[in-house]
């Protein structure tokens, strides 16, 4: 996990993507590759999102896809068949803890409260996903959290626009963001992969910056 938080730190801005059609994803994986971005969520919202994963990997090698949305074992299960990277949750059951704490990969679980936070850091997780973000206060309240909770790393998802990712990045406690505004699910849908080439850029610039 520290390397591939080390990753998330060179290249912090994930886009969140909700893909409909698989023959989407390979041209969808060159345009943001293209825009210099190399982690990506695809989220299990669709029935074309496990074979999304794959034809992403196949189109760009050396992207690192992760899979989110991931509510049950079972779930966690077929995103690993798929060849998913890493895995996010956007929240986590007991149910949960041990089959991804055993998959192998690195894994983001959502949290929401501080409580969760301290389960999920005794768990052994390093990198946590406060989700929904912006609805739960937004970066104040990520920046609150380092205090009683200094050791705690985040990584937000969850209505964080284009105009968010600056005040988030800039807190100590938070690694990368994860956001939809890059790749929207119309942009997708219109195979607009010059106009999501250029969103990759810009969020790409957050890291360089």
């Amino acid at each position: 996990m520290q390397a591939f938080t080390t990753l998330l730190k060179s290249s912090p801005v994930i886009p969140v993507l909700t893909i409909d059609r698989v023959e989407d994803a390979a041209p969808l994986a060159v345009a943001l590759k293209q825009g210099g971005l190399c982690v990506v969520e695809v989220t299990l919202r669709t029935p074309a999102a496990l074979d999304s994963i794959t034809a992403m990997k196949r189109a760009v090698p050396s992207l690192i896809v992760g899979a989110g949305t991931i509510l049950k074992p079972a779930d966690l299960d077929a995103a690993m068949s798929a060849g998913s990277d890493f895995i996010v949750t956007p929240a986590t059951t007991r149910a949960l803890v041990a089959p991804l704490k055993s998959c192998g990969v690195p894994v983001i679980p959502g949290v929401a409260t501080p409580s969760e936070v301290l389960e999920r850091l005794d768990d052994g997780f390093e990198v946590l996903k406060l989700f929904p973000a912006e609805q739960y206060g937004g970066a104040a309240t990520i920046a609150a959290l380092s205090g009683p909770l200094p050791h705690a790393r985040f990584c937000p998802t969850g209505g964080i626009g284009r105009d968010k990712v600056e005040s988030y990045l800039a807190l100590k406690n938070v690694v990368g963001v994860g956001g939809s505004w890059i790749a929207t699910p119309k942009q997708i849908a219109n195979g607009d992969w010059t106009g999501i080439t250029e969103n990759a850029r810009a969020a790409a610039a957050f890291a360089r910056a």
